[in-house]
């Protein structure tokens, strides 16, 4: 690994970043990799070289920014309420999340980078973030009052388990909400949407510079 700390990777994402607002939600800002930035001229093959795994942290993408906008529009859905951030990632739903007054967020990832991104992108925006990186996906869901998660159908196997795994959170009476720019795995049956955006984002991370994206709930 390329840092063996927390604050070896947070030195290290303040090297590689920038802090920059959100395109879609302006009021939030987060480390972000840009065109000019180390961080964004890295190879898959460079970043395995330096023991980085691919820095999902750094991007501020299509259904996170969606989900966030939707947070920070209806506040009402996690004012003063606990919050789980599925996928983390950057940290922008939590922080969103937050941001409209929620009572807490644990968010959750796997990769121990996004703690450090998680913790740098809360204190830029004033709020308190908890952070788990335990696979939430190997037991039911904690006890929350709101599930969320941001672009997590990537792949066939992995957005079967986390729709299965909200499932379990909504029927347990958990509100769930799922961002989302039409990727290939995301099962629309049985959801509902919620909201669409045209979300500014760029074509090194998507097949188009503006992104049609949903927010859905599971009724």
């Amino acid at each position: 690994m390329i840092v063996q700390t927390l604050e070896g990777r947070r030195a290290f994402i303040a090297d590689n970043t920038r802090l920059l607002p959100t395109p879609h939600a302006p009021e939030l800002v987060l480390h972000l990799a840009d065109e000019i930035t180390p961080l964004w001229k890295l190879t898959e093959e460079a970043l395995e070289e330096i023991g980085l795994p691919p820095p999902f942290w750094a991007f501020a993408w299509a259904g996170g920014q969606a989900l966030a906008r939707y947070v920070l529009d209806h506040p009402e859905i996690v004012r003063g309420k606990h919050v789980i951030d599925f996928a983390t990632g950057s940290g922008i739903v939590a922080v969103a999340a937050m941001k409209a007054g929620a009572a807490s967020v644990l968010a959750a990832d796997i990769d121990v980078f996004c703690e450090a991104a998680v913790a740098m992108n809360a204190q830029a925006n004033s709020v308190e973030i908890a952070f788990t990186d335990r696979n939430l996906l190997d037991a039911p869901p904690p006890q929350a009052d709101v599930l969320l998660a941001g672009d997590i159908c990537y792949e066939g196997p992995m957005a079967t388990a986390v729709m299965a795994w909200l499932a379990q959170g909504r029927a347990t009476g958990a509100t769930v909400l799922v961002g989302d720019p039409g990727r290939t795995y995301f099962p629309k049956d049985g959801l509902v949407k919620l909201a669409e955006y045209q979300v500014p984002t760029t074509r090194e991370l998507e097949d188009l510079a503006i992104k049609r994206t949903s927010v859905w709930t599971l009724p």
